[in-house]
């Protein structure tokens, strides 16, 4: 099923190719490389050589009219392969695949690829913005830009892609901008912003008054109240939020579409040689209704994308030590990744970490399939 998904959502790819150059299919590229790298490999040799050691298998769905395209042919199509059509069909197969609910979180990140850039050439390093569905647990969008700085300008480009009606879309404080705000509300989502030093004025006003509010300073300031307690890797970790609907007094509220809730967290973390850390962030919101367990949670599973998709593509995808670099093959095979990244975490008959179900699936072949169908 998930073989005639691809199909059906990819066959939409622009070929790179003249038409006389083009002995291999390029649906048939597209599916033996995402299964590739389902199966451990990591660069366009291995992916070649799974397709060599794996021809008999694939021959039994797929073509292969001319047999198995070697290692320059994966890398030099995948290099020339425009990424806006890629991503395209990627976000389509993935929307179809798994649909976000209202109310649930879509967590928008940032992630470089280390290694992506070429000296010689003088090619920065590629910056992956994705978005996570920490619900799902998957992967519902990448786009790429050449500069942590351009997120600002790469954002609102990935918003027009996604489908977030009824969703909160969660962004750290890079994010957080009038025009953001206003990209979401009009697609029909609520947005969750971290405050910090690029909005300046902002983030001291807020940070000001919370700060008052809760010391108890400022009347009539109705603030709900939650605090959590955990224990876990040698610390014991509480979080205190308070949030409030009241943002009458902010001078600047009608520049932000949609400000409904301000937000304040604590967060303390204690070790066992006695050592603690503080910290208080501030937030702001479209979200309607003060309720103060509730945001604890949704910021908590804003950061579930750098521990399940950004530790995942580096410890288990290797990502950070790619060297794959010409043209676009870089961003197109990390799409690659995160697409292999989303199959993986919907099969759940095995109770093992990423890696040795990529491994799995290169070893077995009745294993393999169960991915393809989860």
């Amino acid at each position: 099923m998930v073989i005639e998904s691809i199909r059906q959502y990819f066959s939409g790819l622009p070929d790179p190719r003249c038409r006389r150059g083009r002995r291999h299919r390029l649906d048939e590229l597209v599916i033996i490389a995402i299964l590739a790298v389902i199966c451990c490999t990591d660069n366009w040799q291995e992916v070649a050589q799974f397709a060599w050691a794996k021809r008999k298998w694939l021959k039994t769905f797929l073509e292969l009219p001319h047999g198995i395209p070697s290692h320059d042919t994966f890398g030099r199509i995948f290099a020339a392969l425009p990424p806006e059509a890629f991503e395209r069909c990627f976000l389509a197969w993935i929307q179809a695949l798994a649909q976000v609910r209202p109310g649930e979180l879509i967590a928008l990140d940032g992630k470089t690829l280390r290694r992506s850039f070429n000296r010689a050439s003088g090619k920065a390093a590629i910056h992956m913005i994705s978005a996570w569905s920490s619900a799902n647990g998957l992967v519902f969008g990448p786009l790429a830009t050449e500069a942590k700085s351009n997120e600002i300008t790469a954002i609102p480009k990935l918003l027009e892609l996604l489908d977030v009606r009824g969703a909160v879309v969660s962004i750290d404080a890079m994010g957080c901008q009038k025009e953001i705000a206003r990209k979401i509300v009009e697609k029909g989502g609520d947005y969750l912003f971290s405050l910090k030093g690029n909005q300046s004025t902002m983030h001291e006003e807020v940070a000001w008054w919370l700060d008052q509010a809760i010391a108890g300073q400022v009347r009539e300031a109705p603030l709900d109240y939650d605090q959590q307690v955990h224990k876990s890797h040698g610390r014991l970790e509480t979080r205190q939020v308070w949030c409030t609907e009241r943002v009458d007094w902010f001078a600047d509220r009608d520049q932000w579409v949609g400000l409904s809730s301000l937000i304040a967290v604590d967060g303390r973390r204690q070790w066992a040689d006695g050592r603690i850390e503080k910290e208080r962030r501030y937030f702001i919101s479209s979200l309607r209704g003060v309720d103060a367990k509730r945001f604890g949670r949704l910021i908590r599973s804003h950061w579930q994308v750098e521990n399940s998709l950004h530790w995942s593509l580096d410890v288990s995808f290797n990502e950070d030590a790619s060297r794959i670099r010409n043209g676009y093959a870089a961003e197109n095979f990390s799409r690659l990744r995160r697409i292999a990244l989303n199959l993986l975490k919907r099969e759940t008959t095995e109770k093992v970490g990423i890696k040795i179900k990529r491994l799995r699936a290169g070893w077995d072949e009745d294993y393999l399939p169960k991915v393809l169908s989860a």
